[in-house]
């Protein structure tokens, strides 16, 4: 497992690489910051010495060798639009895009697991198709669309929650919520697709005649199986969670990474911009990682070599 971790490791570094190659030139294809920066009175005299400030100047082979040089040492350039370096700008921010991400997953964990047990072991019965009908819709229904629908209900109607904005735990229910209810819906199906092969399993029938509890059965024996495939997902969409919580963070303004990103790329501040998608790409990195490890744990017979 030790040498995995290092060969993982190792491999991100390639990774990372591409990936900085890839934002950094769409990043400068999609615009110059120059026209953003100056206003519409600005002489070309005054456009010229602003990009020769910046080093948009010098040849993109150049622009990009110098940024991964600053890269390297944690320097992703100063954002001119927040006037600070953009590096820490974009780890202030992190923490709450993980608190947001991790009520969702939360969330969704809670609701899923039961819900897939449950529509496993009734299987084919109505509320088998009344949970599947729910995961459906669930999964169908877009995150702004989700959002909206809940500000209008529980703040607007009812009055019950803050529509938008972070302070208490009131102003994080919402916003988990409208990220957990599509991936609870994804991993409910999954959850009771892996329970119904597992509980057919001869090692269960076994279980079962030894005259154990079914609860035991259930939560010791075939849960822990089943949970494996779902662990897949749940690595998956906490790291889409952490990169793809624009939308949400938009609707509700919650203050996160994702709303960073998007006021980042409407101002076309590069520095911002190649900052937080180097971030979570060692996010997403780690993540897989970590997924891979608890594996292992789940299941003693997988091997990495």
């Amino acid at each position: 497992m030790g040498k995995y971790i290092v060969k993982s490791l190792l491999q991100m570094v390639p990774v990372l690489f591409l990936i900085s190659a890839i934002v950094f030139v769409l990043v400068h294809v999609t615009g110059d910051p120059v026209n953003l920066m100056l206003p519409e009175t600005a002489t070309e005299e005054d456009r010229a010495v602003l990009s020769k400030a910046l080093g948009l100047d010098r040849p993109l082979y150049i622009q990009f060798g110098l940024f991964l040089y600053n890269a390297v040492q944690g320097d992703f350039g100063h954002s001119f639009h927040y006037g600070q370096s953009a590096l820490p700008l974009v780890l202030e921010r992190l923490p709450a895009s993980f608190q947001l991400a991790g009520a969702g997953m939360l969330i969704a964990t809670l609701l899923a697991i039961p819900l897939g047990i449950i529509s496993a072991l009734k299987r084919n019965t109505y509320l088998d198709l009344f949970i599947s009908g729910l995961s459906a819709l669930g999964k169908g229904m877009p995150n702004f669309w989700t959002g909206i629908m809940l500000i209008l209900l529980f703040s607007v109607i009812l009055g019950i929650f803050p529509v938008s904005g972070k302070g208490g735990p009131e102003h994080l229910v919402l916003p988990a919520i409208t990220l957990g209810a599509g991936i609870a819906a994804q991993m409910t199906r999954l959850i009771r697709a892996s329970m119904l092969e597992i509980l057919n399993q001869e090692y269960i029938r076994t279980a079962r005649s030894k005259g154990l509890l079914e609860t035991i059965v259930i939560f010791k024996h075939a849960l822990r199986n089943g949970l494996i495939p779902v662990v897949t997902i749940m690595g998956l969409q906490f790291t889409s969670l952490i990169g793809g919580t624009l939308v949400t963070e938009t609707v509700f303004s919650w203050p996160g990474l994702g709303q960073l990103l998007v006021s980042a790329v409407n101002t076309h501040d590069m520095s911002i911009v190649q900052a937080a998608v180097f971030v979570i790409a060692i996010i997403v990195l780690a993540v897989n990682l970590l997924t891979d490890i608890v594996y292992r744990y789940l299941d003693p017979r997988i091997k990495y070599s």
